[in-house]
């Protein structure tokens, strides 16, 4: 992987997240991926079990913007950082991604690490 590919990559994770389409969100992953909403999980497996966890309980597409980049990338690993920003919640959550890809391109492990930012008074 090269930093266009993970960035690709990337923004076709915003496009499935966005689209709610199940489709969208396995193509991302491997058949036997693994997938940690948290560090700390036990890992989701495959790429069916992963669709189905996001579609269990979808973001409305209009209520959220998220941009995310490569931060490292090697052959087959990349950290990627960015912000996830619920603007009706008024929350915004700074993120880390820690990914590994097989040859074909489709993620075999995530690992999100994420941290709410804390809201900014009004001086």
């Amino acid at each position: 992987m090269d930093r266009d590919s993970v960035q690709r990559w990337l923004d076709s994770y915003i496009e499935a997240w966005r689209s709610n389409e199940p489709a969208q969100v396995q193509a991302l992953f491997t058949a036997d991926a693994e997938y940690r909403f948290h560090p700390w999980d036990e890992p989701l497996v495959g790429a069916a079990a992963i669709a189905e966890a996001w579609m269990a309980n979808p973001d409305d597409p209009s209520s959220w913007e998220a941009t995310y980049e490569p931060l490292v990338v090697t052959d087959d690993v990349a950290l990627a950082t960015g912000h996830t920003d619920y603007r009706f919640e008024n929350k915004v959550y700074d993120n880390l991604f820690v990914l590994r890809f097989a040859d074909s391109g489709r993620c075999s492990s995530f690992t999100e690490w994420y941290m709410k930012r804390p809201a900014v008074s009004e001086a």
